[in-house]
């Protein structure tokens, strides 16, 4: 069994009218189209800019200055990748190979170790190859790190879907579903297959009308609370295709009839790590910024912080903190970074408060 990402050829990326967002108070829930984790520069696939600028050179030169001879300026490394958005980021990978004749994340890999330096090692990659090395290290080694793993793929646009499968292969040379299929069994599986499908229809309010809300309501209750034991496969391939807005009536309809919401649907037809995946599938389609901050509190829960978790959560979604940020000072009454803070020491702490500070404040 093969999942579907078969590499193809480059093609220009474009944001789809990047993102519009409705925020309705009363229900505390954001609807959010077309939240693009990438820069325009990844979407457009523009791998040769007019112009890097004078601030993509200055950072480089720093990060020269920062590895030349014995020993390494970890502090100045720090600044130089951490203050970069990732827009800049995507440039400043493109250009330190130009100035210098070497490849930056290699350079950084073989300069700094530990959570640090994985930290360093990410922000040194264009963000859809982080991803791609996210993945990688996720399923390398003894089992997988399934919650580093799902998030990365589920609740992602068609686009950025299609642009982490090209980039996965272009990197490895296998296929990133072919990958996943061997790492993942089950209904975990099944999750994860249908959001590489990248098949998320485009709301169209005449299409996606009361009718259509009525029928999608059927069929959601039939694959699950509806019958004895879950169509997991139609259950998820249905979840997966609803768009944001439609989902959202769709959640209304179902809480209606039913007398559940959808999350609560899920709470009591799946458990472990699935019930975890679908539940953050469904969050990142109703209350995304919410979904973020609750994935990054998980990562600082229990006894000791899940390191990996939290740097790849806090880069990963540098481009929507400032709006995770708020949610999660509704919801827990401290900020990210304060909660980083807590929760980190020495200079791993360091990095992650100039990657928070850098997204929030710019």
């Amino acid at each position: 069994k093969v999942l579907p990402g078969t590499p193809l050829q480059h093609s220009s990326f474009k944001t789809q009218d990047t993102r519009h967002k409705a925020r309705n108070t009363n229900t505390n829930i954001t609807i959010t189209t077309n939240m693009n984790l990438y820069p325009d520069i990844v979407h457009e696939n523009d791998l040769s800019p007019d112009a890097f600028g004078d601030e993509v050179d200055e950072a480089c030169n720093a990060i020269y200055k920062a590895c030349k001879g014995w020993g390494t300026d970890e502090k100045g490394l720090i600044k130089a990748l951490a203050s970069q958005n990732g827009e800049q980021r995507t440039k400043i990978a493109m250009r330190y190979e130009e100035i210098y004749d070497q490849n930056l994340s290699k350079l950084v890999k073989s300069e700094v170790g530990g959570d640090l330096g994985k930290a360093l090692y990410y922000l040194s990659c264009k963000p859809h190859e982080a991803e791609a090395k996210m993945i990688h290290h996720a399923c390398k080694g003894l089992g997988t790190n399934e919650l580093v793993l799902y998030p990365i793929v589920i609740g992602r646009t068609n686009a950025e879907i299609d642009i982490l499968k090209k980039t996965y292969f272009n990197m490895y040379s296998k296929d990133l579903g072919g990958v996943l299929a061997s790492e993942l069994s089950g209904a975990l599986e099944q999750i994860i297959f249908n959001c590489l499908q990248g098949v998320e229809e485009e709301y169209d309010p005449e299409y996606h009308n009361e009718e259509k809300v009525k029928e999608d309501v059927d069929i959601i209750y039939a694959c699950g609370q509806g019958k004895f034991g879950t169509d997991e496969k139609n259950f998820f391939k249905k979840l997966c295709a609803l768009p944001p807005e439609h989902l959202k009536n769709v959640n209304l309809a179902y809480a209606e009839e039913h007398g559940y919401t959808l999350l609560k649907a899920v709470e009591e037809e799946l458990s472990g790590t699935v019930q975890d995946a679908a539940l953050f599938m469904l969050g990142m389609k109703l209350k995304p910024y919410e979904t973020v901050a609750a994935l990054i509190k998980k990562a600082c829960a229990g006894f000791g912080t899940n390191e990996l978790l939290l740097t790849t959560c806090l880069i990963r979604y540098a481009e929507i903190m400032p709006d995770v940020d708020i949610a999660h000072i509704e919801k827990y009454e401290k900020s990210v970074r304060d909660r980083v803070k807590d929760e980190t020491r020495g200079k791993f702490e360091t990095v992650l408060l100039e990657i928070i500070d850098t997204a929030i404040l710019g």
